[in-house]
């Protein structure tokens, strides 16, 4: 909040529990625990222990990579799996007492030079600022944009189910999804499966992509067991059994958009963030993390302001930090469907032998011996980019924070400053 009045216009009608399990980097947590929530997320979340890729048709391991106090070790947080409405609430309830939550606001139109804002009631909000945090289907985007600019399907979309673990514990085969949390991916021709734990291991996670056969049907959408079911014919029995225990199941329509040329509007009174202005597919697992990652640097430059001559600088700084990296995430997520999805043959064989390599080399190393062949060689630009170290240290190892006030220190204090101080006559 940066000791600014701040409101929030929140289009629902009321703040409840959405979506299923979401995934917590070391990039988000450190966040997290700086701002007073470690005792809160220890309450709710699992820590995966490992990342483990598997064949489709087989269940065969293809890939291992080590989780657990491995990352706080390696990158100065822990990673985390929790439930998207226990972080919602987390977040609610860090925010409520400094920032006014208004519900049932959806905004129509605005004005960004003002800037003002025409609610669907009529109502028109005036304000120093405008921060569009307002999604994949943006409405300020548009603004910042010019014209209209809808987002494009990808040819994807993803069935999202929960099942309690004790249904799991009670079966031999689906124990270890439970005993040995890990986040586990069967990877299949056109299709994958994300599975772990939430909720304190009380709820299984499961997201299950696959292509969209229905361009025209809604963003969200209740779909029966038995279609879901008929997109993974053939996996393992594992994933069979999974699938039997879930009655019914959520489709998202998996949407994209091409990088913007800039977040902020020419007035420098409206800036984009999160999903408005980079959405991210949900292959790397980072879009909750560079929506924060964005408010934490947004709210540190904030922090210096004392004129209103410094709000259209701040924004521009803002989006000189955090471009490139948001930039290069989403193409990172986007890398992901395609190594993901290859239909088996040799670019499949490729892969598989990449992520082989890289998880004797990962055993090795769990184990205390020494690897086969060079690290370099077995992680740098492997298919499973969890593995690759030097793409882990520049994804986890971010802190959003100091990256800001580097920036502060090194350019923000003597150009952006004097803005702020009265001139002498």
């Amino acid at each position: 909040m940066a000791g600014h009045r701040i409101t929030i216009l929140e289009s629902a009608t009321t703040i409840g529990e959405i979506g299923a399990g979401i995934q917590v980097s070391p990039n988000l947590t450190r966040q997290l625990i700086r701002w007073g929530l470690a005792k809160r997320l220890q309450e709710v979340v699992v820590k995966p222990e490992a990342l483990t890729f598997r064949r489709w048709c087989t269940g065969e391991t293809l890939a291992w990579t080590q989780w657990g106090d491995s990352m706080e070790k390696n990158y100065g947080a822990p990673y985390y799996h929790i439930h998207r409405a226990d972080f919602h609430r987390m977040m609610y309830d860090l925010a409520e007492p400094h920032v006014n939550i208004r519900t049932n606001c959806r905004v129509v139109a605005m004005d960004p030079s003002i800037p003002s804002l025409t609610l669907r009631s009529g109502e028109v909000v005036r304000a120093d600022l405008v921060i569009g945090a307002d999604g994949l289907k943006s409405t300020t985007r548009k603004y910042v944009v010019g014209e209209p600019d809808e987002p494009t399907p990808t040819g994807d979309a993803a069935y999202r189910a929960v099942i309690p673990t004790e249904i799991l514990l009670a079966d031999p085969d689906l124990r270890g999804l439970v005993e040995t949390p890990e986040m586990v991916g069967w990877l299949g021709p056109q299709r994958h499966i994300m599975g772990y734990n939430i909720r304190a291991k009380k709820e299984y996670n499961l997201v299950m992509c696959h292509p969209d056969r229905d361009q025209e049907e809604p963003w969200k959408a209740e779909e029966s067991a038995a279609r879901m079911k008929a997109e993974f014919v053939g996996w393992e029995p594992r994933i069979q059994k999974l699938l039997s225990l879930i009655p019914s199941t959520l489709k998202w329509k998996l949407m994209d958009r091409a990088p913007l040329e800039t977040w902020v509007h020419k007035d420098g009174r409206l800036a984009l963030l999160g999903d408005s202005c980079h959405p991210m597919l949900p292959y790397r697992a980072q879009g909750s993390a560079i929506a924060i990652e964005d408010a934490a640097v947004l709210g540190n430059l904030f922090s210096h302001l004392s004129s209103y001559a410094q709000i259209a600088p701040l924004l521009r700084a803002y989006e000189a930090i955090r471009y490139d990296r948001a930039t290069n995430t989403q193409a990172s997520s986007s890398l992901n469907r395609v190594i993901f999805h290859l239909p088996d043959g040799p670019e499949q064989e490729k892969r598989d032998r990449q992520m082989r390599a890289a998880m004797d080399n990962a055993l090795r190393e769990a184990r205390g011996e020494p690897p086969e062949t060079s690290t370099d060689t077995s992680t740098k630009g492997n298919a499973n980019q969890w593995a690759d170290k030097e793409k882990s240290v520049i994804q986890f190892g971010y802190d959003a924070d100091e990256e800001a006030e580097k920036w502060w220190r090194e350019y923000g204090q003597s150009k952006i400053g004097p803005l702020g101080t009265p001139s002498k006559l």
